[in-house]
């Protein structure tokens, strides 16, 4: 927030931000003739999506005052885009100049704006030093615009009006001078109370004694805006190479030391761990699919060990660690310098890299600067230009490592298309890549014919420094941009119909020095200016085998994650020809995960956060939240890991028979792929034995220990090996099973359970004798009991042997027709019994009985295998380690409303947890909600931490604050029970002590079909005729995406369900739903159309004897009056006459007409 004047000289309060679409309109109402005759007619949305960078002045009531448009290029009429620097000095480089594209502004605040704008785009922009405006009209400047521009020539182009505005002019450059101890009262008031720590351990004068003591290995500089200091740094020239070599992958940089003079005639060659080579497999040559980091790989990118600093959230970073007198290595001299001590006032510190050529002065012999940050300190501006070094997997360094190249402040940088002479530079830049015959190929292909064999144009661009290939990119045109469209979420981050299909390529290889990391971004710029493109995509593929990979590091904080969307499942034989492209539907090629990038990207850096984030579990409660911290597109964070018994779920490549448990239908095999969470987290394959508190770290029962700043508690619930009953049945106590569990004994939890009892199955007990005990009390039972029948078990030799508190179904039809499938297959069923004994007491390895308490004579059955589905219960080793930890146990472990356990750095989530007493909430836990929505609802409150951009939720009003949250998405259970059933079961969250929606508030329930048939289906409606559960069996697949889109409609919007079935119009519900007027229900998009039309029916005002009044007013106006039915109909006459109903149909239509390219079975104005 900053002041300006207005020409009347009134102060007012303003805010310089980035331009947002919704600007677009105010910005419109801005352009003058005046604006027309120096930039031409202009399609603002059109111009702020193309541009770079678009910046927007607002007052705090956010209305626009000024605006300005930039672009890495003058208007396309005037000059070839990719040509455009030969048109003027060459001084003037695309590192260093940016064109004003449009400038508009209140009349009376023009002048304050204008320099307002300027002064805060030279300060967010490091290397800009030139502002151009080219114009071919005739116009004059405004006022504003003539006091910062000066007129200039254009050298090829005469005829043009061209103008400049220097840095220098507005923003200059901070002095940076050495430090003299008469600074020492100026420095301390910059860094203020956030010294405090540092005076108490060295002193109140360590700030005098260091700049006293500067000599040639030790230096101290100020940084001065105006005569005052306003930034202060200290640099050693003595550093712990050999520690930090220890802790950090230094290989690509000489381990920071100097190499042979006969060595040193080029730049350091980058190993492939620190660079990306993109590989393409939608083409048509035989080329290997596009490769994701291996789990291992991805986990070297983070730092699992590390200490919390004593500072959180200051820009200061003391280096003692890095500090030795001496060096371990004497043949190789230190080449590196490291900074001790560094602070910049708030308003300069996006300036903080000015000092940066003057620190290399002071060490001519060193080629690099390294500094250390604490993890919990924001990554502040200075560090833009530095890379970010990954940590060794055991390292046990306290802070992040940042590094910085001498070479990097070169302005000599420079992005051009390959030619053949770059091939031998280029085969040296690749050689220790495992693609590096693929890259010498396309590199190839794209020299010799400019395309792919299939017809696909390539196009290949090289970066160099000093006439230095540095750098290579090879793209090639998208083909497959509907498909994107439809499958990914790429509309959040562009206007698509504002890009033409030759606006958009595919990065296949992308080759960076690692040194010049901080310059990526530039090159991705530069290569969407060069190639005419204006978005780039980049999939990558699932892992078919296990390849070295090499790093995502530097594409991922250039491109942003694209969220997949859902799909409709279409009836497609009933559609016929109207039914949408199959290649837009299923497409030619295999799922993938999806990055990008444009133009409005490019000059847009992310808030990077490198503190240690650990989530345990890897439930659905737990992808949930690190799914939507991933998908956070202007949030990078480097510290991501999750420690699970099994890692991530792994994609299942066996038939679907494997899966012997039911679902939640939170995440299937297809988001995995395209959600990629391999690319962003560290995985640990381990169980959680402790925390430590005190040191914040979680120890493996490996004895492992994992690092964390915030800690993430999401184990969920699991099935436990069961406990035994005595087999006095005059004292039927209940004892923990404490010895080594046996090998034929099973409690299936995840998909890898589950392939394990796959493979035992085939070679222990389908092919030989033996019974099966499948013994517990929910619906898992009988998925076990159908995969058994399904892998070729005979009905006879299983029993199914149910506890007293049997609730597998929700529906009692669909109980009864497992119990008849169960019978028809001669399966032995067994109620009401106790688990007591196994193996009659004696050694249990392998079981071949097991015992049980009945209300008659104990049951005995002998048996090869035994499943156990008694009831999921938290994990032993989590309670033992939860309890140990002292954080508060209550039957689930206790939070507040916002997920807090009694530890602020540990939060909760899922079924593991309960609301703390206080709420007087018993019956609601973790498991009475849809847990994809509560990892969300947890992403929510934890993500204020660390975004800038999100102010930090204050706490709720005492009357507030013993509320626990409201969830509304549904719960969703679904899988394959006997006789082939499909099942299905959609339904509200519920407390625990409720099993079933109530009928005691009214409703009704809809059902068609029969279980015998095959065909059953049960809708039920509460008492507002809104969708409250879904029960489904079917002996056909059932498009579970599509129905899960009912819950929570109202009959209506189903095309008055309740009065057609009343009238006897809907016979099967399954045909009902696939009806063609249905389909838009299911769109991805439709809840934002629901709102919109919400929004309208709100803002709507009508006309009425008691004047204007909204809609919802008048309804309630005429209850009141107690008006009959003959008012109703003038209420529908009312609308049908008002601008309302106007406004809803031409939403209705826009809708459609924008997801046409989904739901073309709907007609259209003009399409018939």
């Amino acid at each position: 927030m900053s002041t300006i004047r207005s020409s009347g000289g009134e102060a007012l309060s303003v805010t310089v931000r980035r331009a947002e679409s919704s600007d677009a309109e105010e910005i419109n109402h801005l352009i003058s003739p005046s604006t027309i005759d120096v930039f031409g007619r202009v399609n603002v949305i059109h111009l702020l999506e193309r541009s770079n960078l678009s910046v927007t002045m607002t007052t705090s009531e956010n209305a626009v005052l000024a605006h300005m448009s930039f672009s890495d290029q003058p208007t396309e009429e005037l000059v070839d885009q990719s040509r455009w620097e030969i048109s003027l000095h060459k001084t003037f480089t695309p590192l260093n100049t940016l064109y004003l594209r449009l400038f508009v502004s209140q009349p009376d605040f023009s002048i304050g704006g204008t320099k307002e704008i300027i002064r805060t785009v030279f300060n967010a922009i490091v290397d800009l030093e030139h502002i151009c405006l080219m114009t071919s009209y005739m116009g004059t400047l405004e006022a504003s615009l003539e006091k910062i521009f000066d007129p200039m020539t254009c050298v090829l182009e005469e005829s043009l009006k061209a103008y400049v505005c220097h840095r220098n002019n507005h923003c200059p450059r901070l002095h940076v001078r050495r430090a003299r101890v008469e600074d020492h009262d100026d420095i301390m008031q910059i860094f203020t109370e956030d010294i405090r720590p540092l005076v108490e351990t060295h002193g109140p004068y360590f700030i005098s004694e260091l700049i006293e003591s500067q000599d040639q290995e030790h230096h101290a500089v100020v940084c001065e805006n105006e005569g005052s200091v306003v930034g202060f740094c200290s640099m050693s020239g003595h550093v712990d190479l050999k520690l930090l070599n220890q802790c950090f992958e230094l290989g690509a940089f000489e381990e920071l030391r100097k190499t042979n003079p006969v060595e040193q005639t080029e730049e350091p060659k980058p190993p492939e761990e620190n660079n990306l080579t993109a590989e393409t497999s939608v083409e048509v040559k035989d080329s290997e699919p596009g490769e994701l980091d291996t789990e291992e790989e991805m986990r070297s990118e983070h730092s699992k060990t590390s200490d919390r600093s004593q500072s959180e959230n200051i820009e200061l970073c003391v280096k003692d660690s890095l500090i030795s007198c001496e060096d371990s290595d004497s043949d190789r001299s230190p080449n590196a310098f490291c900074i001790q001590l560094f602070t910049m006032e708030k308003r300069f510190e996006m300036r903080s890299a000015d000092l940066l050529p003057y620190l290399f002065k002071l060490f001519p012999d060193r080629e690099y600067c390294v500094i250390s940050v604490p993890k919990l300190v924001p990554e502040f501006p200075l560090l833009q230009s530095f890379i970010r070094i990954i940590p060794h997997e055991s390292s046990t360094f306290p802070h992040e490592l940042y590094l910085c190249h001498h070479s990097t402040l070169f302005r000599t940088l420079e992005v051009r298309v390959a030619v053949s002479s770059d091939i031998p530079e280029v085969q040296r830049l690749i050689e220790s890549f495992s693609q590096q015959k693929s890259i010498s190929d396309d590199l190839d292909l794209f020299l010799e014919a400019r395309k792919d064999p299939d017809g696909t144009a390539l196009q290949a661009f090289v970066c160099q420094v000093e006439s230095q290939v540095v750098g290579l990119i090879i793209i090639r045109d998208e083909e497959d941009v509907e498909f994107i469209r439809a499958h990914f979420d790429i509309e959040r981050f562009m206007y698509f119909n504002h890009h033409q299909r030759e606006d958009h390529g595919r990065l296949c290889h992308f080759i960076l020095n690692p040194i010049y990391q901080p310059h990526a971004r530039h090159f991705f710029k530069e290569v969407l200016r060069l190639s005419h493109k204006s978005c780039l995509y980049y999939p990558i593929y699932p892992a078919q085998k296990k390849i070295t990979s090499p790093s995502l590091t530097a594409v991922l904080n250039v491109m942003v994650p694209v969220s997949p969307r859902r799909q409709i499942i279409y009836p497609l034989e009933e559609l016929g020809i109207n039914a949408p492209s199959r290649h837009i539907i299923t497409g030619e090629q295999d799922d993938f995960a999806l990055y990008h990038t444009n133009r409005k990207l490019s000059m847009e850096p992310k808030v990077i956060i490198n503190a240690r984030i650990v989530v345990v579990g890897a439930s659905d409660t737990g992808l949930a939240f690190l799914e939507a911290l991933i998908f956070s597109p202007h949030l990078r964070f480097n510290n991501l890991t999750l420690i699970s018994t099994h890692g991530l779920p792994e994609l299942c490549t066996a038939p679907d028979y494997m899966r012997f448990l039911t679902t939640s239908h939170c995440y299937n095999d297809r988001d995995h792929i395209q959600l990629s969470f391999r690319s962003w987290i560290s995985v640990v394959m381990g169980k959680m034995k402790a925390i430590d508190r005190k040191a914040k770290h979680v120890e493996l029962m490996s004895n492992d220990r994992v690092k964390y700043d915030y800690l993430i508690l999401t184990t969920g619930l699991q099935y436990q090996v069961p406990s035994l009953t005595s087999m006095d049945t005059s004292n039927q106590t209940t004892s923990q099973y404490t010895q080594p569990i046996p090998s034929n004994l099973f409690t299936l939890n995840d998909h890898h359970d589950c392939a394990n009892v796959h493979r035992w199955l085939m070679d222990n007990f389908i092919n030989q004798t033996g019974d099966a005990v499948v013994y517990g009390s929910t619906i898992d039972v009988y998925t076990c009991v159908e995969m058994l029948i399904h892998l070729g078990v005979s009905g006879g030799r299983i029993h199914v042997v149910h506890p007293p508190d049997n609730t597998q179904s929700h529906d009692g039809a669909v109980e009864l027709a497992v119990k008849r499938a169960l019978e028809k297959e001669k399966v032995n069923i067994h109620y009401d019994c106790l688990l007591a004994q196994i193996n009659d007491g004696q050694p249990p390895d392998p079981i071949t009985s097991v015992s049980f308490i009945t209300d008659g004579p104990p049951l005995r059955l002998e048996c090869a295998v035994v499943f156990n589905f008694s009831s999921k219960t938290v994990d032993r080793d989590a309670f033992r380690a939860i309890n140990d930890a002292c954080l508060v146990f209550d039957g689930h472990l206790v939070i507040d409303s916002t997920f807090h356990t009694n530890d602020p750095s540990i939060y909760a989530a899922g079924p593991l947890t309960k609301y703390s007493r206080r709420y007087h909430a018993d019956w609601w836990t973790g498991s009475s909600f849809n847990s994809k929505e509560v990892g969300q609802s947890l992403a929510s409150v934890v993500l204020p931490l660390f975004d800038p951009t999100v102010e930090r939720p204050v706490s709720p009003p005492p009357d507030q604050d013993h509320l626990i949250p409201i969830y509304s998405q549904a719960k969703t259970q679904g899988g394959r029970l006997p006789k082939g059933y499909h099942y299905l079961h959609i339904t509200k969250p519920t407390a625990s002590n409720l099993t079933a929606p109530s009928d005691g508030h009214g409703g009704d329930d809809i059902m068609t079909g029969d279980t015998e048939t095959g065909n059953y289906f049960h809708l039920h409606l509460n008492q507002y005729d809104v969708v409250e559960s879904i029960t489904c069996l079917s002996k056909n697949p059932l498009p579970v995406s599509n129905l899960q889109c009912l819950y929570g409609k109202h009959q209506r919007l189903l095309n008055h369900l309740r009065s057609r079935y009343q009238q006897g119009l809907i016979r099967d519900m399954y045909s009902y739903f696939q009806e063609n007027w249905c389909l838009a229900l299911y769109h991805d998009r439709f809840t934002d159309f629901e709102q919109e039309v919400r929004q309208i029916m709100n803002s709507a005002k009508t006309e009425s004897d008691h004047g204007l009044m909204s809609m919802e007013e008048i309804f309630q106006q005429m209850i009141e009056d107690k008006a009959e039915t003959g008012g109703m109909m003038n209420l529908s006459e009312m609308f049908q006459k008002s601008h309302c109903c106007f406004t809803l149909k031409k939403t209705l239509l826009d809708y459609l007409k924008y997801n046409r390219y989904h739901l073309t079975m709907y007609a259209r104005p003009g399409l018939l």
